[in-house]
């Protein structure tokens, strides 16, 4: 199973080079057509969320909406799906950074933090 690198979910959603996003799709497309299923890591999730913010001002709901829709596609794998499944439903309520969340989730536990807020919590979550 091909892993994505974060360049390339980068690429195919913000589509600001039209040569990359081109390449981004080819290599997807071929992916699919072979029966491959393409896994994403939970690290590439992390920094595809930070890139989306900083580099391209992606608001909150639009990282919302584009997570989902990642999420929710057949030709993706994603590693910890349920701790990403967690920290996105957290970070919709919230007002924490995703990474926070998906912090939480994946430990199952608090997170002391002293960036916005002392303590945030988070139900238990499955790993």
């Amino acid at each position: 199973m091909p892993a994505l690198d974060t360049n390339v979910p980068v690429r195919y959603i913000v589509q600001d080079d039209a040569a990359q996003p081109a390449a981004a799709k080819r290599h997807i497309s071929r992916c699919v057509a072979e029966g491959a299923t393409l896994f994403v890591p939970v690290t590439v999730v992390l920094e595809l969320e930070w890139v989306l913010r900083s580099s391209f001002e992606f608001g909150k709901d639009d990282v919302l909406m584009t997570l989902s829709s990642l999420f929710s596609a057949a030709e993706l794998t994603f590693e910890s799906e349920r701790a990403l499944e967690v920290a996105l439903q957290l970070f919709r309520k919230g007002s924490a950074d995703f990474a926070d969340y998906l912090h939480v989730a994946l430990a199952g536990v608090s997170l002391i933090s002293v960036q916005k807020v002392t303590v945030r919590a988070c139900p238990q979550s499955e790993h």
